[in-house]
């Protein structure tokens, strides 16, 4: 995997439907931008730390007896952070409800594995970027709507279980044609920047989400089943509206190639050859295709269980998950930001590198220190969401260099199956470490390998050196 440079490898400014001397209007950068806020209550608010942390996996959804039995005299629950207790049912039930949300996110992987590389391949033949993502994000408004009608009952943990993780897959489709817009929004002197503004803008917005939501969810309490129903509703409006700007500012992508008439089966062969194609003319590409694909997949399993390993593993009570989800996003948004202007000069591969070892770093930390409790996780995991976003940009970025314009929605299809479908590899190791040794917080260790494996694939992989614009 050394051999990465080939003569035919697209030069900078391939990549990118303006150059320096044609600036993209600020505007239309904005919208672009805002897409990324539009999304992150679903990301942040439904996926992460309120929704499935807080609701989908917690005691509410266990059998009533089981439930039961871990109430504890004083009327509080036993901690499941305890190695007495983890062999408990009530343990047990909670560590059985969040391997099967892994489970979920495995399915919800495969579904992307067979479905985004096609679609993003139709985006670029047909120039439907922007109506895909206009489509993904009704379907993505209409989903956390339909969360409304998840009652706190077992019977209904496979509907809310199984409706988030499609939510999942609708959302990695719209990314498909949103990152591969990237090259028509920016330049190659902006290209990393304007990859952080987004993700900044993402996480920033996932601080505003939780604290509009928070006031539902106090008033209500937090053993309401109601409070986190209206806060999915929520959620979903903020999706429609906040997507506007990219509707009305950003205009659609031209067509590519004369593949438009392609159907969707036939799409596959297309792809094939295509790769075979990439593998040949832009092996850059290719093997940087093969090493992400593991290395993000650790990085959305940060924040895919994150919250749930500090609920359930850690004992966070409700009050500290919410106090920590403002906390993360506000970090990662600012730190991604900032490293989206150093990923212009030092260059997306070595920024990757830094986040990467830090990740695995404070993955270890977590797991060898984990019986001081959840000061532990407050430092660690607030260092976690550091490095997480600024890897999640540069990547975005570095395959955007890489990539040439008539292949962006194709390859960024690619770049979705790969990364969040090795929601086969993090959800995999993730549940495969709860059964194995039977507690929650083992679950940072299945994160950590992912990570690891991840840093050690991109060492191998030789792109070609990064020029400042």
């Amino acid at each position: 995997m050394t051999d990465m440079s080939h003569p035919d490898s697209p030069s900078p400014d391939v990549a990118f439907g303006a150059t320096a001397a044609q600036p993209i209007p600020r505007k239309r950068v904005i919208s672009w931008a805002m897409w990324d806020w539009a999304m992150q209550p679903f990301n942040t608010v439904i996926l992460t730390f309120v929704w499935v942390a807080l609701y989908l996996t917690s005691r509410e959804f266990l059998d009533p007896a089981v439930r039961e039995s871990g109430l504890l005299a004083d009327g509080s629950y036993m901690s499941c952070n305890e190695t007495a207790n983890l062999a408990s049912a009530y343990c047990q039930g909670l560590t059985d409800l969040s391997e099967w949300w892994g489970w979920a996110n495995f399915v919800a992987g495969i579904l992307i594995l067979l479905l985004a590389p096609v679609l993003g391949q139709q985006a670029d033949a047909r120039g439907s970027k922007k109506k895909w993502i206009i489509g993904a994000t009704l379907a993505i408004g209409l989903i956390q709507f339909s969360l409304f009608f998840v009652e706190a009952d077992p019977k209904f943990f496979w509907f809310g279980a199984l409706a988030v993780a499609i939510g999942a897959v609708v959302s990695e489709i719209g990314n498909v044609s949103y990152y591969a817009m990237l090259s028509e929004v920016s330049t190659p002197k902006t290209v990393g920047r304007v990859s952080g503004l987004g993700w900044g803008l993402g996480y920033i917005g996932g601080v505003v989400a939780l604290i509009v939501c928070i006031p539902v969810l106090f008033g209500l309490g937090q053993s309401n089943p109601l409070a986190y129903k209206l806060v999915a509703v929520i959620c979903g409006l903020w999706t429609l509206v906040f997507s506007i700007p990219l509707f009305r500012n950003v205009p659609e992508s031209p067509a590519y190639g004369g593949a438009g008439k392609t159907g969707f089966f036939s799409s596959y062969i297309v792809l094939t050859k295509n790769l075979k194609k990439l593998f040949v003319s832009n092996r850059s590409t290719f093997w940087f295709l093969v090493a992400s694909a593991v290395y993000r997949d650790g990085l959305a399993g940060v924040f895919a269980f994150g919250a749930v390993l500090a609920a359930q593993g850690f004992g966070f009570s409700f009050i500290e998950v919410i106090l920590f989800g403002l906390a993360a996003n506000l970090v990662a948004g600012i730190s991604t930001i900032f490293a989206g202007r150093l990923d212009d000069v030092i260059g997306p591969r070595r920024l990757i590198l830094i986040a990467l070892t830090g990740l695995v770093a404070m993955a270890l930390v977590v797991f060898v220190l984990r019986d001081f409790g959840t000061i532990v996780f407050w430092i660690c995991g607030l260092a976690l969401c550091a490095f997480v976003g600024p890897a999640q940009a540069a990547s975005r970025g570095l395959l955007t260099r890489l990539t040439p314009p008539s292949m962006q929605g194709e390859i960024f299809g690619l770049y979705a199956t790969t990364g969040r479908v090795a929601s086969f590899l993090s959800p995999l190791a993730w549940s495969l470490s709860l059964a194995w040794f039977g507690g929650i917080v083992y679950g940072v260790l299945g994160i950590g390998v992912v990570l690891l494996l991840g840093l050690i694939l991109l060492l191998l992989v030789k792109l070609p050196p990064h020029v400042r614009a």
